[in-house]
């Protein structure tokens, strides 16, 4: 099963944006919906100078993607996760990013589970363990608002 977890990147700097997109090896025509590609929505259809990260394909989404070459290349060290199947799909990926240097935030209210039991065994006792902090949406927009913007070129 394809596992979709979307990352969104935490970063001070302007103009550091990394969109995913879904799409298996050997499938590279992401409008092939029906034979497993992916498609970017109309509204996140990346600009000519943004990145795209090649798709993961299991639970992580980091494993067998160029994720993590393209984060440190451009300087992000910190990551906030939202996303689908709390105890798989973001774990692994929480995981993973810790286990490669990353801080990581989980945005717990923009996570989702099959089931309740589930989602408080990823959020209450499995991902306290790899990310750096749990928060909910409203505080995470206010950690961002208060950030001061650098400088451009500058490095955090």
């Amino acid at each position: 099963m394809l596992c979709i977890t979307g990352i969104v990147l935490a970063t001070k700097r302007p103009g550091s944006i990394l969109r995913l997109s879904k799409r298996r090896p050997g499938r590279e025509d992401p409008s092939n919906t029906a034979h497993g590609g992916g498609e970017i929505r109309s509204e996140f259809t990346p600009l000519p100078d943004e990145i795209v990260a090649q798709e993961h394909w299991c639970s992580s989404g980091f494993a067998n993607t160029d994720k993590d070459l393209l984060l440190k290349r451009h300087g992000i060290h910190k990551l906030i996760t939202i996303g689908l199947i709390a105890h798989t799909s973001m774990e692994s990926t929480v995981r993973f990013a810790a286990e490669l240097g990353y801080e990581v935030t989980v945005v717990k209210d923009a996570t989702a589970d099959y089931s309740d039991k589930e989602m408080h065994a990823a959020l209450d006792i499995n991902l306290p363990s790899y990310a750096n902090a749990i928060m909910t949406t409203l505080e995470m927009v206010q950690s961002i608002s208060s950030l001061t913007p650098l400088k451009a070129g500058a490095r955090e």
